[in-house]
């Protein structure tokens, strides 16, 4: 039985992932953050609006997570190429994890059915999850609205780290 969003909450333990990261970080997998805090986002796809915009004000508060001894991972089914690629154009300096397998989206429900113009499709919904350094689920925003969401991550892990 396929995982849903609403399976994961605060106090799970975070589904394990391996999957190939952007630029030279390697294989990501939940345990290379044990002892830290991780933030892990969905998004649909590279170098569209509203993705661009989330994973620039990841990049710009990125020394706020990191004084809070919290990593940022943004996870798409693109490839590691298109990764690369929409890092360089944009000037991104967060790690893009490329699950193109796509076990990891499933794994952490967001493989969802989606409508557009009266069509179904398959995609990612955007969500974000807060781990914590011994890779339990803090906090699950489950339908992200780009706007003020950073803002509101970085709230929650200031909560949990001070």
């Amino acid at each position: 039985m396929p995982v849903k969003l609403t399976d994961l909450k605060a106090g799970d333990p975070a589904p394990d992932f391996s999957m190939p990261g952007s630029g030279d970080s390697g294989t990501l997998s939940l345990k290379d953050y044990n002892g830290s805090y991780l933030v892990l986002y969905f998004y649909p796809k590279d170098n569209t609006p509203g993705c661009t915009t989330e994973a620039i004000e990841f990049t710009a508060h990125k020394k706020s997570f990191s004084d809070l001894n919290a990593e940022i991972i943004g996870v798409s089914r693109d490839s590691i190429k298109k990764h690369d690629n929409f890092i360089a154009k944009k000037d991104l300096g967060i790690i893009l994890g490329a699950d193109t397998e796509g076990q990891v989206t499933e794994d952490y429900g967001v493989w969802v059915e989606k409508s557009m113009y009266g069509k179904t499709y398959m995609g990612i919904q955007r969500a974000t999850f807060l781990i914590g350094p011994d890779g339990k689920i803090l906090q699950v925003w489950p339908k992200v609205r780009v706007k003020g969401h950073v803002d509101d991550v970085l709230a929650a892990l200031r909560g949990h780290a001070e």
